[in-house]
C-alpha cells in the first residue's frame, strides 16, 4: 500500500453517552481527546446512539406521541368546517 494515498489506522474508543459502554477498535477517525485503556491510548469518540442503545438493536419498542398533531388536526378541521356550514 502507498503511504500517500490510503488513511492511517487509528485506536479509536467510540463512548455511547445513553448507555456509557465503550466499543475498542481501529478506525481512521480522531479526536482531541484521548484515553489509555489497558496501556494503549485511544482517540475517544463521543456516540449519541450506537447499537447499544438504538431501538433497532436492542428490541425496544418506543411509544411516540402524537396526540398533539393529533389534536392539532382535528382544531383545524372543526375550523374549516364551521366557516363552510355558515
Amino acid at each position: 500500500m502507498k503511504a500517500e494515498t490510503h488513511p492511517s489506522l487509528n485506536r479509536v474508543c467510540f463512548l455511547d453517552v445513553a448507555t456509557g459502554k465503550r466499543f475498542l477498535t481501529r478506525s481512521t477517525m480522531k479526536s482531541a481527546r484521548k484515553e489509555t485503556i489497558d496501556g494503549v491510548e485511544h482517540f475517544v469518540v463521543i456516540r449519541d446512539v450506537t447499537m447499544d442503545s438504538h431501538p433497532a438493536y436492542t428490541g425496544e419498542k418506543r411509544l411516540v406521541d402524537t396526540a398533539g398533531r393529533v389534536e392539532k388536526f382535528t382544531s383545524k378541521f372543526k375550523r374549516t368546517t364551521g366557516k363552510a356550514a355558515k
